[in-house]
């Protein structure tokens, strides 16, 4: 045998062997499953985790707009001592976040619950209706909200007319109407009012979902036992939807805590600063005030509490599985 034949068997062998060993190496479970996780992984640390990691170093910064990096200094916890401590606005801020997302989260629920229990019990046209109610959800954020541009308008809106309309039938006169987004109190009226009317539908039909996997035999046992209207929703009902209920609250308070569409097409944190959230404020520190660092630690203040929801949704799911 020659030695160029020699050679050629050996290479084919050596291939041979690399081969198997890496076929039995992807046979694995664990390899595979991690393979198969890393473009996803990757997307995550280009989209999510370098981002994140880049707002956090700008926050320990004096970065503004326009700046050379040659004059970008470290700064530490500066920024965040600012806001803390000589910031009035920033204080507002979290107030309102508070509020808004307590409340529009709280009332969300209660209609989200209502309007299931009603699809629920809906034999005909239930397909319509349910197509119907998620309207709201489906429509783009911006655009719905530029509708209530016109809803709230001082003086061609569609609420001030039906009060002055009500008022001249009443024989009490002429009345103009609330400014609804001139008001403080009223601007974070209405802004949570619109984003309760977005959001329920989400949670209708999840609720819907959750409902509609409860035993029907659970309902007539509890009616046998003589059990009320009330007592079967209390002990039947809510424990029946307590899973989805969890996952569905946690997601809405993050998405809810996180707003920015709304309250910036509405009113841009007006007036006089009173209806910023964390995410508008942090767009007019940053982008319209041109202080990038104090921008992000703005955001970052949201950091804590979305991954206290987060890890929160995650051990609940771990003990409903195990």
């Amino acid at each position: 045998m020659s030695k160029e034949s020699r050679a050629g068997q050996i290479t084919v062998a050596w291939t041979k062997t690399r081969y198997n060993a890496a076929l039995a190496l992807l046979e694995r479970p664990s390899v595979l499953g991690y393979l198969l996780m890393l473009p996803a992984a990757f997307v995550i640390f280009l989209f999510v985790a370098y981002p994140f990691a880049w707002g956090v170093w700008m926050s320990l910064t004096n970065k503004q707009i326009g700046m050379p990096w040659s004059q970008v200094k470290f700064t530490g916890l500066q920024n965040y001592v600012d806001l803390v401590m000589n910031d009035g606005v920033f204080w507002t801020t979290a107030w309102n976040s508070f509020v808004y997302t307590g409340i529009a989260t709280v009332i969300k629920w209660i209609l989200g619950i209502w309007l299931a229990v009603l699809l629920n019990r809906m034999v005909r046209f239930q397909r319509t209706v349910r197509a119907a109610v998620l309207l709201p959800w489906i429509v783009p954020t911006v655009l719905s909200t530029i509708a209530f541009l016109w809803i709230f308008d001082p003086d061609f809106s569609v609420i001030n007319w039906t009060i002055r309309r009500f008022y001249s039938w009443m024989g009490w006169g002429y009345v103009k109407g609330p400014l609804w987004l001139g008001d403080p109190t009223l601007a974070l009226a209405s802004v949570t009012f619109v984003n309760i009317w977005r959001g329920t539908p989400f949670y209708a039909i999840s609720f819907l979902a959750g409902l509609q996997t409860i035993n029907p035999d659970l309902y007539e046992a509890a009616a046998i036992d003589g059990a009320s209207g009330w007592q079967r929703f209390w002990y039947v009902t809510l424990p029946g939807i307590k899973p989805i209920t969890v996952v569905v609250l946690v997601f809405s308070i993050i998405v809810t805590f996180a707003d920015f569409q709304i309250v910036y097409v509405l009113t841009r944190g007006g007036p006089a600063n009173s209806t910023h959230l964390f995410a508008t404020y942090a767009y007019q520190v940053a982008m319209v005030g041109s202080r990038l660092g104090l921008g992000a630690a703005v955001s970052l203040f949201m950091f804590p509490i979305l991954a206290l929801m987060i890890i929160y949704q995650l051990i609940y799911l771990r003990r409903e599985q195990a």
